[in-house]
């Protein structure tokens, strides 16, 4: 059993910055003359919300398989919530690009589908990382996180609900979708985040040593400094 919460810290994290995406994707609040700021902000959210999806499928989701005795029953029903939403967020790409088949929608109502559908994929990946941290020990946890971190850097940046999630089918689909993803973000001008990295802890005292980098605590400066003189 861990005891950090390093990955789940890490997904509300992640959450979190998607909350703000999503804010930013919502206000629909391009100058005159600028349509295109409207879409970028859309962009960003969609492409960061669907390579974090993916990393989730390609890293926790296996994990949760073998580890959980009852593995099998999470891993379904957090499948059908994840394809939940991504079906919503590419309703939210068509009607940004102007599909005709959006046109009996307005953004009200397709937003309201997206914090509807997020709610509900937040909550099942919040417990599996809940779940995972109570089955690891620290360092498969640290791991975990990590790989997650990198396998977002290179997961799809498009919803793709109808491909497999999970499994030998789900790597391979998201090998040819990340690889097709990349090629039509370029031609559409596409600008998709890099997903951000949390922040590093500062090295112990012992790391500083071997590094010969040592950092002193500015308050024992500040103390110190007179009576030195």
């Amino acid at each position: 059993m861990g005891t950090t919460d390093v990955l789940s810290t890490s997904l509300r994290l992640t959450h979190s910055r998607l909350a703000e995406r999503l804010e930013a994707a919502r206000a629909m609040a391009a100058p005159p003359g600028e349509p295109r700021r409207d879409r970028q902000r859309i962009d960003a959210f969609l492409g960061e919300a669907s390579k974090h999806l993916h990393a989730v499928d390609a890293v926790l989701v296996p994990r949760i398989r073998r580890e959980l005795p009852d593995g099998d029953e999470l891993v379904h029903d957090y499948v059908h919530a994840v394809r939940a939403l991504e079906v919503v967020l590419a309703h939210v790409k068509a009607h940004e690009y102007g599909s005709v088949y959006e046109s009996s929608f307005a953004w009200p109502a397709v937003w309201s589908d997206v914090d509807e559908a997020m709610a509900d994929q937040h909550r099942r990946e919040q417990d599996l990382g809940e779940r995972l941290t109570d089955a690891l020990d620290d360092g498969d946890l640290d791991r975990l996180a990590q790989r997650l971190r990198s396998a977002e850097r290179a997961a799809p940046s498009r919803p793709h609900p109808y491909t497999p999630h999970t499994g030998l089918l789900g790597s391979a689909a998201r090998r040819v979708m990340h690889t097709a993803d990349r090629f039509w973000d370029a031609v559409e001008g596409r600008m998709v985040p890099e997903p951000q990295q949390p922040p590093k802890p500062p090295p112990g005292r012992i790391a500083q040593y071997f590094l010969a980098d040592p950092h002193f605590d500015p308050r024992f400066e500040q103390e110190e400094g007179p009576a030195r003189h």
